[in-house]
């Protein structure tokens, strides 16, 4: 029997309140595996295929192949470890929202259709929103609440791309977009909402402002996923897009520069994920095998090392209560555990060799070396040294030693360490034998422990490991060099208790002066509306409703009364006994009658 893995999470979230204690907790990391072994089990193929919007066609609700089912073993592997590492935790808010939102990104996944990715995206939207909130802070409202509002700009310009591109193909499949023949407006919208989750820039500021804001391991888990499934889509739908070239490249070096400038160690983290994201964004640029399965294999490797670094922050978080990196230091000597797991995952994200980020990145960097796409290569080569940094280096130097500040508090919960313990095996396993990382990958072939085959659409066999003399020796020379530029100039890298400003202070600033300019036009433009229509206009009507029937009366009268020779004065005083008469209702009702029909008679000439 078929299960769909992302059902097992969103259904089974719904029974997690009837849990209590550590049967909730047990219950929580048992999702995930069962989830992992539905997506071991499943097939190759397309599966629960139906037909419930009309006019759409067929909706392929799950599509099993190596792209998907790559993603779908490291989004259950990670989130078995981050629900571990959540083990204290017994907050229903918490697990059904991680919950929901990691059985979002599985459908997302698994979607065969355009229209069932939209369903699970927003689905993601709303489930991660929440691990948000659930912090209960000021800031965390006020980050839950912009996060949402990006989100709904990027959730409508995938589902306007979806219709145009519905109305101009016919077709609601979700597959590769030919970057010659399929630009339109819907593509570039469809583009354009994957890449708003993908936090490309100028869209990044979202994750910076975020993810810092969720709780401990809400922002674990939200570390993995959102990106991510943008990385997924766009390998699914754009490969060998050019313009992903520019814009990876942006994020790489975006990302380093806000990293190296920010004071708290989970906003370091954050803008890390824009900076790793860039190298996944520009291999789907080049678009060549070789470089989609390295975008592939860098966004398994990420999720694990990335996770495990926000794992030790969390840690930290959770024993001091701070994280600014001005107000931490000297915790090597009580919480020696988060330490060496994190500088784990430091190094692993630095690519040093013998951890997977060496056996992930080099594919790429090989894959736009072997196109010979030279400044690509070299910005990434660039942000690659930039990694080691703010990530491998400034992260554990001013978290764990740098100044001590006297905190002296206990090591992370055993559940955290173990959590940290399991993704800081996959960092090095990874790195030491790859094989089994290779061995899922969509174009892989002829896998060994250490090397695979790639081959691409027109028949050109890559053969690669990453275990090559002259890169293992560029790869520490590199990582040398970032190392002495972080302590040669140490002094300008500390950081001073500052705020760093990104494109979100545009629309925080900037929504302030809308919402005043708005409040000033619209209240003027109600006040002048309100003074003109209501006030003179419609008492205007109610007057002429009011004396309109005798004026009239009186302009059909008047030849009467002069035919009967009344002097102007006489005339006038008529007139105005007339008026008077009509104000007070004193027409005998003879004249009265007259006087209606007289009305009626000219309503129906009018008429």
């Amino acid at each position: 029997m078929t299960v769909h893995p992302a059902l097992v999470l969103i259904l089974g979230a719904l029974l997690v309140p009837l849990f209590k204690g550590r049967a909730k907790s047990l219950y929580v990391i048992l999702l995930p595996l069962l989830a992992l072994l539905a997506v071991y089990a499943l097939p190759l193929g397309n599966f629960f295929n139906v037909s419930w919007l009309a006019g759409f066609g067929e909706m392929t609700l799950l599509r099993s192949d190596k792209l998907a089912k790559a993603f779908g073993f490291i989004f259950t592997i990670n989130a078995t470890a981050a629900f571990i590492y959540a083990f204290y935790l017994r907050d229903n808010t918490q697990h059904v929202s991680a919950l929901m939102y990691i059985g979002g990104a599985l459908g997302a996944v698994f979607a065969g259709d355009l229209i069932t990715l939209y369903i699970f995206w927003e689905i993601m939207a709303i489930a991660s929103t929440m691990l948000i909130l659930a912090r209960r802070s000021k800031r965390s409202y006020g980050a839950a609440f912009r996060y949402i509002l990006v989100h709904i700009i990027g959730g409508l310009f995938l589902l306007a791309g979806i219709v145009i591109t519905f109305n101009y193909s016919g077709s609601i499949d979700f597959k590769a977009f030919d970057p010659e023949t399929g630009r339109h407006a819907g593509t570039w919208l469809i583009l354009l909402g994957f890449l708003v989750n993908a936090a490309a820039p100028p869209f990044s500021a979202w994750l910076s402002d975020a993810y810092p804001e969720g709780t401990i391991t809400g922002s674990v888990i939200l570390s993995a996923y959102t990106t991510k499934t943008a990385v997924y889509t766009l390998i699914r739908g754009f490969p060998g897009w050019e313009i992903l070239m520019v814009v990876g490249c942006v994020m790489a070096l975006y990302g380093i520069i806000y990293a190296l400038l920010e004071n708290d160690m989970r906003r370091i983290l954050a803008y890390s994920i824009i900076n790793q994201v860039g190298f996944m964004v520009c291999a789907v640029g080049v678009g060549t095998a070789i470089c989609l399965d390295g975008a592939v294999a860098h966004a398994f490797c990420h999720i694990i090392y990335k996770s495990l670094l926000w794992m030790s922050a969390g840690a930290v978080l959770y024993r001091v209560g701070m994280s600014k990196c001005t107000e931490l230091g000297g915790l090597y000597k009580s919480m020696p555990w988060s330490l060496w797991l994190g500088t784990i995952g430091a190094l692993a994200i630095s690519a040093v060799p013998l951890t997977s980020g060496f056996t992930s990145k080099t594919m790429i960097l090989y894959g736009a070396a072997d196109e010979k796409l030279f400044i690509p290569w070299l910005i990434l080569e660039i942000a690659s040294a930039g990694v080691f940094l703010h990530a491998g280096i400034k992260f554990p130097y001013f978290v764990f030693f740098a100044k001590d500040r006297g905190h002296r508090v206990q090591e992370a919960p055993k559940s955290m360490v173990g959590g940290m313990l399991i993704l800081a095996f996959f960092c090095i396993f990874l790195g030491l034998c790859p094989g089994p990382l290779y061995s899922i990958l969509p174009h892989a072939q002829n896998v060994t422990a250490l090397a695979l085959d790639v081959v691409d659409v027109d028949g050109h066999v890559h053969h690669f490991t990453a275990w090559k003399f002259a890169k293992v020796v560029t790869q520490m020379q590199l990582l040398l060099l970032s190392a002495l530029t972080f302590f040669v100039w140490i002094k300008w890298l500390k950081r001073t208790d500052t705020i760093v400003l990104d494109t979100d202070w545009l629309y925080r600033r900037g929504g302030r002066i809308f919402y005043r300019g708005a409040d000033r036009f619209l209240n003027t433009a109600n006040e002048k509306t309100h003074r003109f229509f209501i006030v003179k206009f419609i008492g205007w009507i109610g007057r002429f409703t009011k004396s309109a029937p005798s004026r009239i009366l009186v302009m059909v009268m008047t030849p009467f009364w002069r035919a009967r020779g009344l002097e102007e004065n006489d005339l006038l005083e008529k007139q105005q006994a007339f008026y008077e008469d009509a104000r007070l209702g004193a027409f005998p009702i003879g004249r009265a009658a007259i006087f209606a029909v007289i009305l009626l008679g000219l309503l129906y000439i009018l008429g």
